[in-house]
């Protein structure tokens, strides 16, 4: 159950990561140079007080504010995909060995 929900989880952000992709990409045919927006734009207009929270916790509880600055300057597609692939490649089945006793 819980590796289903680890695809399930890891497709629907890698879902996201597409349609990010999507979204620079037109904005980048219609400006006439490539652009890309950081994860950080993209989340402060999502939830506009939850980028300020997740700093602090980085900052006061896990000392590494440094952490958070180097992945929210990051493109959200590559962020999100990168995610994805994480969560799917940890919900995937474990192949079975054939001819191997357990």
């Amino acid at each position: 159950m819980i590796r289903f929900l680890l695809r399930l989880l890891g497709f629907l952000i890698l879902a996201g990561a597409f349609v990010a992709l999507v979204i620079d990409g037109a904005r980048s045919i219609a400006a006439g140079a490539i652009s890309f927006t950081p994860l950080q734009a993209t989340w402060s207009a999502a939830f506009p007080s939850g980028i300020e929270k997740t700093r602090q916790f980085f900052d006061e509880t896990l000392r590494a504010v440094w952490v958070f600055d180097a992945v929210a300057a990051q493109p959200t597609f590559a962020v999100l995909g990168v995610l994805g692939i994480l969560l799917m490649l940890l919900g995937r089945r474990r192949r079975r060995l054939v001819g191997v006793a357990p």
